[in-house]
């Protein structure tokens, strides 16, 4: 049987968002944060954050918070490699802080994608868009993850494409992805 460990991924500028910290905005008076993180327990018990500014307010969820170990907001793929070097369990599922009704099913999902031989990686399909920062990555891709991050790439999808990454469709979930890019975004849903 494979461990699986999760790390919600809120360590960028946010720039779209003005440069807040996107994962402390509030919706339905809860951070974002909280509301992924409450989706993913209920999935998956070891929980991380992966957060790069306002350290102290993300421990308040109760659940281990850790920096890129690359400075300057290199990206997502950054959080990965620092989540997946230090990483005890053979697989790493990566969310986004700001995707608050992820799917309840997503761990099984893509857990049994990579049961098959051979695949080392997985992440969702909406029926129309690739979501690939919901991910699941095995822990033996982290030399490759080193090697392109090391080749000053940082595009997610084509790291996942050229591991083999199989995606897993979640059209029945459609919704399940909707994120929250701007301020206004969240205003909306109030």
């Amino acid at each position: 049987m494979i461990t699986i460990s999760a790390v919600i991924l809120a360590g960028g500028l946010a720039r779209r968002m003005g440069g807040v910290d996107k994962g402390l905005q509030l919706l339905n008076n809860q951070p974002l944060v909280a509301h992924t993180l409450a989706r993913l327990k209920n999935q998956i018990y070891q929980v991380s954050i992966n957060a790069n500014r306002n350290i102290d307010q993300y421990t308040q969820f109760g659940v281990p918070v850790f920096q890129d170990e690359i400075e300057g907001f290199q990206g997502p793929l950054s959080g990965m490699l620092t989540a997946l070097r230090h990483a005890k369990t053979d697989y790493v599922l990566f969310v986004p802080c700001d995707c608050p009704y992820l799917p309840l099913n997503l761990v099984a999902k893509l857990q049994s994608a990579v049961k098959k031989p051979g695949i080392l990686c997985a992440y969702a399909h909406d029926g129309e868009r690739e979501h690939p920062t919901f991910c699941l990555i095995s822990r033996q891709l982290l030399t490759a993850l080193e090697q392109y991050f090391a080749s000053g790439e940082r595009r997610m999808l084509v790291f996942l494409r050229e591991q083999h990454a199989v995606s897993v469709d979640f059209s029945e979930q459609k919704s399940a992805f909707r994120n929250f890019n701007t301020l206004a975004d969240l205003q909306e849903q109030r």
